[in-house]
């Protein structure tokens, strides 16, 4: 995740770069349940509104839990499918918080109602993030159920009023695009708390609409327009958190942006931006998914580390023997082509591996959804992806079968 509010902050009011914090273990994201009300387009999890079998059992998610939290995890994220389709939500939640873990609820919104607002503040969630996919026709097309807008919007609403730090997701295609500025409007008039910017990634329902990918210069559009918005909010004294997730180009692209707009403070927000080094699949983030299996983030669903049944997710995590693992923790990562000659790779390091996976069948390959140009990222145009970082690529993970 790339945190442009704190970023922005540095800018506006210098001071010391301190050394990069590492986080005692990796922010787990937990997909408690498949089932789902919606059948959204960009599903990753490809849910249904159907029961799944084998799910974790409360017993079992507790057992896991224990775990997490003797492996010093900070950060759970429940999710689905739709979570609050799981019967024993609001026990696992209430469990987790008195556990000491920071219990973020990942919702598309639709089900938080008069009839359980209360029941959800008791909780006490940290964050509750409701997808937004733009205004109403938008939305409830990308949901694919009429009324799903006025329904997330009724449960944030519910949310505002009771308390909550409540966030909006947006994922950006094409066919969205053009709804960005409106909602971020409609968030100022709601008074939101954060705003997260999703890349579309290609994984399951997305990986089928990849086609609609926002264009690259879409994307830099859209990020000049949460830059210049964060920025004009935080000099008149606003503090909104945006932030973004699944392109790690967004931070060298910061980096362009503030040459412009704060040029004495370039170096040490590269500095910054080094410490947080991009992509982190595999290492600060993690995924387990409704039958206990382990990936490397929720968009490798279709490469499976171990099962918490089996061997705890301690065991599981610790074990870099894992051929992706193993390159996932290499600094810098075996990538190639324009991502192994990027002069930023230390910053994004390596951007997001599952969509060159997807697009080039090479998880070390270059990554397709990088929106900056060749002189930007300081490499010539590159024909044959195997002359950078390539040829000195161990054969076991060239050859990763996922």
């Amino acid at each position: 995740m790339f945190r442009i509010t704190q970023y922005m902050e540095t800018l506006l009011h210098p001071e010391p770069v301190k050394p990069a914090r590492k986080p005692p273990g990796p922010v787990v994201i937990w997909n408690l349940i498949r089932r789902c009300n919606l059948t959204c387009k960009h599903c990753y999890s490809i849910s249904a509104d159907v029961d799944f079998k084998g799910e974790l059992s409360t017993e079992e998610v507790f057992t896991v839990m224990d775990d997490l939290k003797a492996y010093r995890v900070p950060v759970l994220i429940l999710s689905g499918g739709e979570p609050l389709l799981r019967p024993d939500i609001f026990e696992i939640s209430k469990r987790a918080k008195s556990m000491g873990f920071y219990v973020g609820l990942s919702t598309n919104g639709t089900l938080i109602t008069e009839e359980n607002i209360d029941a959800i503040a008791e909780i006490g969630y940290d964050y509750v993030g409701i997808s937004l996919d733009g205004l109403r026709e938008t939305h409830d097309t990308f949901r694919q159920l009429k009324g799903a807008f006025d329904a997330s919007l009724h449960g944030i609403k519910l949310c505002k009023d009771r308390g909550i730090k409540v966030g909006a997701r947006f994922t950006l295609t094409q066919d969205n695009f053009a709804e960005l500025g409106p909602l971020l409007d409609l968030m100022d008039e709601l008074d939101i708390d954060k705003f997260y910017l999703s890349h579309l990634n290609y994984a399951g329902r997305g990986n089928r609409n990849r086609k609609r990918d926002a264009f690259h210069d879409m994307t830099r559009q859209a990020m000049d327009m949460l830059f210049n918005r964060c920025w004009a909010e935080l000099k008149a004294g606003k503090h909104r958190e945006y932030v973004t997730g699944n392109n790690d180009a967004d931070g060298p692209y910061m980096l362009q942006w503030a040459q412009e707009h704060a040029p004495d403070q370039v170096e040490a927000l590269r500095q910054r931006l080094v410490g947080w080094g991009g992509n982190s699949s595999g290492v600060n983030i993690s995924n387990i998914d409704n039958l206990g299996n382990v990936h490397p983030d929720t968009f490798w669903w279709d490469y499976n580390l171990g099962n918490v049944r089996e061997r705890p997710f301690s065991s599981i995590w610790s074990d870099s023997s894992d051929p992706l693992m193993h390159g996932f923790r290499q600094k810098p990562r075996p990538v190639k082509g324009r991502c192994g000659a990027c002069k930023h790779l230390a910053i994004c390091g390596g951007n997001t591996r599952v969509r060159a996976h997807q697009m080039a069948g090479d998880p070390w390959a270059e990554d397709p959804a990088c929106y900056l140009s060749d002189e930007e990222i300081g490499v010539q145009s590159i024909d044959n992806q195997e002359t950078v970082q390539g040829s000195n690529v161990a054969p076991e993970l060239r050859a990763i079968n996922l």
